[in-house]
């Protein structure tokens, strides 16, 4: 298997001289995701393709750094971050080697302040500009939009996490799998963490039910992306769906915020299209009338939006639902994605002559409206 996806693999890098990407996604750490790319790797360069190491975290598993024999692997750059001497991805030495293809671990890895690039996955793309094919991994709790989904699962916020525009740029998304039996076995036999950890591990995250729940999360999404992918280079023009335009609305509510962009990139995701954020800020909303907080929580999720993909929209209106008639004109928007009024909505539309009007808009463009909860 790992020498026919790499044969594969040869074949399409052979076709451009664009850099490329690969992601591997896993449900979980141990699925063996270091492991299969290391394995390619080695098919590659019996292949004579020019590959390197850019970054692999073994986690000191003794069958991972066996792999790792007999691999040019880039030396890391060294930085100190209070007090403490710290490795991290070289990536200036990498574009100056130019190796055909570098193996990039952890791409969810948060980077050292005063790094070029705050994440990882910003190196990742300053490599493919340069043109050369990055193969890298990725575990399923850390893409952006199933955040909330993982948290409802795991009962853990996950911090550090990768854009789905990622995967969307990528010209494979493979997934590694196991069974929550296969999984925990490997774990009892000491191949993810220390025996010292397995007990721990085995009452929090490794549970049947938890395994189970983000293996159906991995599997959705790869299954997603080959079928956007067939769309866009298979199918018909006819078939594609990028006439549908999304708009999210979004308050300073931070957290209703976060939910309605997630879910707003999710659909944009799933239909290959472009979508918008919208925020209005009314006169009650000037920045010397909101709290500093609710400043920088608005600005984090405009920042969330902007690396989901979304393009932001921000007006300054003393009337909010005038304001989504512009940007729905204005945009060709198709759906209109909202939040959950705190007032009973039927109450909000027999009281709101200007929703009554936003309501008529939507109706004659046959735009959708949809409420999130």
């Amino acid at each position: 298997m790992p020498d026919q996806e790499a044969n594969i693999w040869l074949d399409k890098i052979r076709q451009s001289k664009k850099g490329k990407l690969k992601i591997y996604i896993g449900m979980s750490a141990g699925v063996g995701k270091s492991y299969r790319m290391l394995q390619e790797a080695h098919t590659l360069l019996r292949n004579g393709v020019n590959v390197k190491i850019g970054y692999i975290e073994t986690h000191g598993r003794k069958e991972t750094e066996a792999l790792v024999e007999g691999l040019s692997v880039v030396p890391r750059r060294r930085a100190f971050y209070k007090g403490k001497e710290l490795d991290e991805l070289d990536v200036q030495a990498i574009l100056l080697l130019q190796p055909k293809i570098v193996i990039v671990d952890e791409l969810a890895h948060s980077n050292i302040p005063g790094s070029k690039n705050e994440k990882r996955w910003q190196d990742v793309i300053d490599i493919v500009d340069a043109g050369i094919d990055v193969i890298t991994a990725v575990n399923i709790q850390h893409i952006e939009s199933i955040n909330e989904d993982v948290k409802d699962i795991t009962g853990v916020e996950v911090a550090e996490r990768v854009p789905d525009r990622l995967l969307q740029m990528a010209d494979e998304v493979v997934n590694i799998d196991l069974t929550a039996d296969e999984l925990i076995t490997r774990l009892k036999e000491g191949k993810i963490y220390e025996h010292s950890k397995v007990q721990q591990a085995l009452q929090h995250f490794f549970k049947p039910e938890k395994i189970l729940q983000l293996r159906e999360l991995a599997l959705k999404e790869v299954a997603g992306q080959v079928e956007r992918k067939v769309d866009h280079e298979v199918t018909t023009g006819e078939r594609l769906f990028k006439h549908e335009h999304f708009l999210a609305c979004i308050s300073t509510n931070h957290e209703i915020a976060q939910r309605i962009i997630r879910k707003t990139g999710r659909l944009a995701s799933y239909y290959n299209s472009r979508w918008y954020v919208l925020y209005v800020q009314t006169p009650k909303e000037a920045p010397d009338k909101i709290s500093l907080a609710a400043q920088r929580h608005l600005i984090n999720n405009l920042k969330t939006a902007t690396e989901l993909g979304a393009e932001v929209l921000q007006v300054k209106h003393n009337n909010i639902a005038r304001a989504i008639i512009d940007a729905v004109v204005e945009n060709k928007i198709t759906t209109v994605c909202i939040g959950k009024p705190h007032l009973n909505l039927f109450q909000v539309i027999l009281r709101t002559n200007v929703f009554n009007q936003l309501l008529k808009t939507l109706s004659e463009n046959e735009v959708d409206l949809i409420i999130l909860s």
